[in-house]
């Protein structure tokens, strides 16, 4: 049963920020693309815009494809929260911690699941267990 609740959260967390990363990048799902999403951090302070957004949305794409496949999950989970630590101090920070508020507390709970999934392991359907 551990091995299937932990294949759950790595697939809805993992396909959820695979898509956000399309939505940086290609404009997919309802996003701005690389363009808009850089003139969007550019308007935040985050310069040079179009540069970060290909970083923050690579590291979104990519790391939400090895997340979901249990693949590299240490450095999916740096990756991940690597953006939701960015998007805390550059956002919702400010707000306080409730998302009713546009506060962090959503992006604080991706941030304990992905560090909590990379400390415990993927579990048995993951590519790190057939790899390593």
């Amino acid at each position: 049963m551990i091995n299937s609740g932990l294949l759950i959260i790595r697939l809805v967390i993992g396909v959820l920020f695979m898509a956000h990363g399309a939505q940086k990048l290609f404009g997919w799902f309802g996003g701005y693309g690389i363009k808009g999403t850089g003139g969007w951090l550019e308007s935040i302070g985050i310069k040079p815009g179009v540069t970060m957004a290909i970083f923050a949305g690579l590291a979104e794409l990519l790391g939400g494809i090895l997340f979901t496949l249990g693949l590299l999950t240490p450095l999916a989970g740096i990756m991940i929260a690597g953006t939701m630590v960015m998007a805390i101090v550059k956002v919702h920070g400010p707000n306080g911690l409730w998302a009713t508020s546009n506060g962090y507390e959503y992006n604080l709970t991706l941030i304990a699941v992905v560090i909590g999934i990379a400390l415990i392991g993927p579990g048995q359907y993951a590519l790190d267990a057939l790899l390593f």
